[in-house]
């Protein structure tokens, strides 16, 4: 898949690894939606853009929780360019640690991480298969693959989104739909800092459990590898290659892989520094 001549919508799009995406695809000729609960976040990333390359993008505010504004986004980029190509499902919320967690907290969570990709899905897969092509990129996680330590509800809606992808791709590769699913590990943005600006024990260790794992990678960085692997049209997007192994390591031996988990989980509450 090239995107030169594209039509895009990238949500979560106001910064981290979405603005990368959104700046990557305008540099190789696409015309984008940018669209991001922060409207001024969205715009920022699109007067850039627009600095480099005239009428390339679009700023939108949305919530991808809401099916309508979904759909709002579908037709602003239909108004502004033309039908949709390529679809992003980038927005994320990393919920809160712990188990003690309050319904609608779960629900905001599966709502951006996993219903947002589905309602975009049965939007616009449904023309995509009329027209014989289409490609849909669900941002995951690692996490999704294995799990996060600390948060609940960002590795279950994470492993819930991985799912989803895998669904889309057997259900209508064969009919011109691409899936990919980008399963990133640490990536330099606000949401990896999170749980230490929380102020729970668990979001301080969720943090450090994935700085400690690997590399912190830029989102320029990451966004180079979506495409790259868009231009293959592979499935799973792992700019961490180190997760395959880990995951091959925890399909090889699942009750091995867990006890491993847990070692390392009561390794990084030892080594939490305390106050004095």
């Amino acid at each position: 898949m090239k995107v030169e001549g594209r039509v895009a919508v990238v949500t979560g799009g106001g910064g981290g690894i979405g603005g990368a995406i959104a700046a990557g695809l305008v540099e190789r000729g696409a015309r984008v939606v940018v669209a991001d609960l922060d409207e001024h976040a969205a715009q920022r990333v699109v007067a850039t853009l627009e600095e480099k390359t005239p009428g390339s993008a679009v700023a939108v505010a949305a919530d991808v929780s809401d099916d309508e504004h979904i759909r709002g986004l579908v037709e602003r980029a239909e108004t502004e360019f033309g039908p949709v190509d390529l679809y992003f499902a980038n927005a994320g919320v990393t919920g809160v640690p712990g188990l003690e967690i309050e319904d609608s907290v779960w629900e905001q969570s599966f709502d951006v991480n996993l219903r947002a990709h589905i309602r975009a899905a049965r939007l616009l897969v449904p023309r995509w298969v009329e027209r014989g092509e289409g490609y849909f990129v669900s941002t995951a996680s690692a996490a999704g693959l294995l799990t996060q330590i600390g948060s609940a509800t960002y590795s279950v809606t994470k492993h819930a989104a991985v799912g989803f992808a895998e669904w889309l791709s057997v259900t209508y590769g064969d009919k011109g739909v691409r899936v990919s699913c980008l399963c990133p590990m640490g990536v330099n943005t606000p949401l990896l800092y999170s749980g230490d600006a929380s102020g729970h024990a668990l979001g301080e260790l969720a943090t450090r459990a994935v700085t400690t794992a690997g590399a912190v990678l830029e989102p320029a960085d990451v966004a180079e590898t979506v495409f790259a692997a868009m231009e293959e049209e592979h499935f799973l997007i792992l700019p961490h290659p180190e997760v395959l192994e880990m995951y091959r390591n925890k399909g090889a031996d699942y009750d091995r892989w867990l006890r491993g988990m847990r070692r390392y989980r009561q390794a990084l509450e030892e080594s939490t520094p305390t106050d004095s």
